[in-house]
């Protein structure tokens, strides 16, 4: 008898077009076509109870059954997080494959080194009492909204949602100087040569980079402001608020003059719901440190 692994089951709602079942796999539910190739060669994919081929269509309350015994992953040994004992962790949403949850500034969000603990995938290990798949990163000292996957079905779907754009990412930021209005910036940004944990505009290997801000309060010595990520580049929102001329408030690399800590914070993700599609916006409240720091810089 064949071992799963992996289950996911899904009841197909009322208002589900009539498609095939490869159409519903890689087109709406966004599955690799190696995930698919797998369903279909070891007949692992079920509607209401049985296998089908890949041409016949699905209907409303169809039920979809797919099983994976793990060896379909890429990379399934990556993942050996070291479990934080009775971790703190600031759950912000939670289902059957992914949860949100609010990192700390100062906190890693995952490991460099083989047994290294305190980071958050650590902590969400320990919640789950078992093995996490990270989805994105933030910095070290960004604190806010961070996706991690609860199985490895979902992290290339969830991969896909946030290349193809469609889960944003907003954060607010505390920066040096006024700026006025909102707008949009598109400098590209690559690695700099002068310090490899750096990066800078037009650097070595640049990529497309687009941010757009909206400045919530400002005066004549700070500004707090609204940004939305259009892409994901390394330190996007940093080097970008550096280059305008209004680097965040304590950034310890491209802003090193500062002597406070760092106030940038991931304070929403826009997600969609891997299998639903459902659209949800879930909000991670400004740190205590943060919110009563407005008054010290005349931004309240």
């Amino acid at each position: 008898m064949v071992n799963y692994q992996w289950q996911i089951q899904e009841q197909l709602a009322a208002n589900q077009p009539v498609l095939s079942i490869r159409e519903l796999l890689q087109q709406q539910w966004l599955l690799p076509k190696r995930f698919v190739h797998y369903l279909r060669s070891r007949r692992q994919v079920l509607v209401n109870g049985k296998y089908h081929s890949m041409n016949t269509a699905i209907h409303p309350g169809d039920q979809v059954v797919l099983q994976f015994r793990g060896d379909e992953f890429r990379h399934p040994g990556n993942n050996q997080y070291i479990p934080t004992n009775n971790p703190k962790l600031d759950v912000l949403y939670e289902n059957r494959d992914l949860l949100v949850v609010n990192k700390p500034r100062g906190q890693k969000s995952h490991p460099n080194e083989t047994g290294e603990t305190g980071t958050l995938m650590n902590d969400v290990a320990g919640y789950l009492h078992h093995q996490a798949y990270m989805v994105h990163r933030i910095d070290l000292q960004t604190s806010g909204a961070v996706i991690v996957a609860k199985n490895p079905v979902v992290v290339p779907i969830l991969d896909r949602l946030i290349s193809l754009g469609k889960i944003h990412r907003e954060y607010l930021a505390l920066v040096e100087g006024q700026i006025k209005g909102s707008g949009e910036w598109d400098w590209p940004i690559g690695n700099d040569p002068s310090d490899i944990r750096k990066r800078k505009v037009n650097g070595e290997h640049s990529q497309r980079a687009q941010t757009f801000y909206q400045t919530v309060k400002s005066n004549s010595e700070y500004s707090l402001v609204d940004l939305k990520l259009g892409t994901g580049r390394t330190h996007q929102l940093r080097v970008h608020l550096e280059y305008s001329g209004h680097p965040i408030v304590g950034d310890p690399i491209y802003n090193p003059s500062s002597s406070a800590k760092m106030y940038l914070h991931g304070y929403k993700q826009r997600l969609v719901v891997p299998f639903s599609n459902q659209k949800i916006t879930i909000t991670a409240p400004l740190p205590d440190y943060f919110s009563q720091d407005l008054v010290k810089y005349h931004l309240e």
